[in-house]
């Protein structure tokens, strides 16, 4: 056990590694040269008028097809599943009469679903003691905040940095427009005859509720590229950098994170990203993992993904894995939010004016 625990120790001591580097090189599922379809962005400010668009290098040698944050929202309810739901504790949060588990929400412990429950001071408390130095509360109620980053923006403003980077972008691409056409299913007489219809509603009504036929301009229609990577980056450096009481629980709290953060790099993935991207493992093109020293010095990573899910496995029980909370949001609590914030405008608009 001994042994197993501090195999990667190596990884965050003093004078270890800065950063573990994976590529890994993607094909569409239809095959290489078939179209994907990247994520559309709103316009810059100062171009409300375009619609939504990709994000591309102007002389198209890069598309972006998921970002950062995306990449986050995926991997972390790896942590859900059967396989692995015991090393980290499931806080579920009852929302009327839905429950969303914390691995779902998009700020982590940061997250307004969180801030207004009943488990709310409990949560501050975490994020109190990780500015001062020690993470182990955060750690046992939500280590994957610890991974993926949050930020109490709206509470104590406490910051943590997001350990893994990973996002996909496609190379070499070309643009595909597409167009189309609505084909109603009730004939324009029908429509008529019932005084439903252009004559009888006006001209915008009846296409906008799907009653006539109706053309679909020209919009995006998805990119065809030469090849796609994903790009992945852990950061050891935070990890060095948490604290706990002691020596000892110092050194089980960062084996913790570890384990959890190599999981979640290479645990088996499936990158079906939205509707019309569904990407694979390019098996012709051998991708990398390298850890990457402060001096620039680059040495390949072998761990295998068996001995990753040892490690991880036994560094959550070394550590002692928080247990399984339940929380209540509760309504009154925004509405006391909003009464607090109300009455010190008030207060600052009378000071104002005396």
């Amino acid at each position: 056990m001994s042994e197993n625990l501090s195999q990667f120790d190596f990884m965050i001591s003093e004078n270890g590694p800065a950063a573990l580097v994976v590529q890994e090189w993607l094909d569409p599922a239809g095959g290489a040269g078939t179209i994907i379809f990247p994520p559309t962005f709103a316009p810059p400010e100062g171009e409300k008028d375009k619609p939504a668009d990709y994000v591309i290098d102007g002389d198209g040698s890069m598309c972006l097809i998921d970002t950062v944050g995306a990449q986050a929202n995926r991997l972390e309810p790896l942590f859900k599943s059967a396989r692995y739901s015991s090393l980290v504790p499931q806080v579920i949060i009852k929302v009327g009469n839905r429950e969303v588990n914390l691995l779902d929400a998009g700020h982590r412990a940061a997250d307004a679903v969180v801030r207004f429950s009943d488990k709310a001071s409990e949560f501050e408390a975490a994020f109190l003691a990780y500015d001062q130095g020690d993470a182990t509360k955060l750690a046992r109620l939500s280590p994957t905040s610890l991974i993926f980053g949050a930020w109490d923006s709206r509470g104590t403003q406490v910051k943590i940095p997001r350990l893994i980077d990973s996002t996909i972008r496609a190379y070499n691409v070309k643009r595909v427009s597409r167009n189309g056409q609505y084909r109603a299913t009730l004939r324009k007489d029908e429509l008529e005859e019932m005084e439903i219809g252009a004559e009888s509603l006006g001209k915008d009504f009846p296409a906008q509720e799907g009653l006539v036929d109706n053309p679909v301009k020209l919009v995006p229609g998805g990119i065809v590229a030469e090849s796609i990577r994903r790009d992945a980056v852990l950061n050891l450096i935070p990890i060095r950098a948490a604290g706990a009481a002691g020596e000892e629980e110092t050194t089980a709290l960062r084996r913790y994170v570890l384990g959890l953060a190599l999981l979640a790099l290479f645990a088996p993935a499936d990158f079906y990203l939205r509707q019309g991207c569904i990407l694979v493992t390019n098996p012709e093109k051998p991708g990398k993992r390298e850890l990457v020293h402060r001096t620039g010095k680059r040495e390949p990573f072998t761990a295998s993904f068996s001995g990753i899910e040892s490690y991880a496995r036994a560094a959550a029980q070394a550590f002692g894995v928080g247990e399984n909370v339940e929380a209540t949001f509760h309504a009154e609590l925004v509405k006391e939010r909003h009464a607090g914030k109300a009455a010190k405008k008030a207060a600052k608009a009378k000071s104002g004016k005396s």
